[in-house]
């Protein structure tokens, strides 16, 4: 296996934090369009989910935050979420498409998390820490203003989903993978994972409280 060294692929980084974004906004501002917001809330939910999670991965890197560096990502956001807020009465199931669409959204920014923490000197472990911060980060901003359940507190996979896309796309560089396959084979996994744990409602085992030992 070899080592894992920064990818140095700034356009491929810029192409999926602009996917990410749009399609994330997408994802705020049928939110937004479900809590019967104005255009002003479309346009502010729309561009804090598309860049939230971005903005922590940056920020936590001590690198340039990506929109304010370079503005698209933010104007992308602000053109979907105007489009949604025009559009989203043509869209029979809200919340299904805001779940499948936050799942690619999911696999997107888990990979460009975890190129950017590869970019930035971190080890796997800590890129893999970036990819599912960056993943979950923006739909935890979306539920919490929108008021909706947290993707943290539904029972379907989530995180885990995106931490295995990012150990995939990661061992799939060590093994010498060209990049472009990598990131092929670890946003297809985060996003088929994520989709069969919607369709088929799969959980990880939870949690249950154990009576307490008797005191010897």
């Amino acid at each position: 296996m070899s080592e894992i060294v920064p990818l140095l692929q700034t356009p491929i980084l810029q192409v999926l934090d602009l996917a990410a974004a749009a399609v994330f906004a997408v994802t705020g501002a049928l939110v937004a369009s479900r809590k019967q917001m104005d255009i002003l809330g479309f346009l502010w939910l729309g561009v804090v989910t598309g860049v939230g999670g971005g903005t922590l991965r940056d920020l936590l890197l001590g690198v340039p935050v990506f929109w304010v560096s370079d503005p698209r990502p933010v104007a992308v956001c602000l053109v979907m979420a105007a489009l949604i807020h025009f559009g989203a009465h043509l869209v029979g199931s809200r919340y299904r498409m805001v779940l499948y669409l936050d799942a690619f959204g999911m696999a997107l920014v888990t990979i460009a998390g975890t190129s950017k923490g590869l970019d930035a000197g971190a080890g796997p472990l800590v890129a893999v820490v970036m990819g599912v911060i960056t993943a979950a980060v923006g739909g935890i901003i979306r539920d919490l203003l929108g008021q909706e359940p947290s993707i943290l507190l539904r029972r379907e996979i989530y995180v885990s989903a995106s931490a295995a896309g990012a150990v995939l796309f990661i061992g799939a560089m060590a093994v010498d993978l060209p990049t472009e396959v990598a990131m092929g084979v670890g946003l297809a996994a985060a996003c088929l994972i994520r989709i069969l744990a919607i369709r088929f409602d799969w959980a990880l085992p939870v949690f249950r409280p154990r009576p307490e030992r008797p005191p010897h």
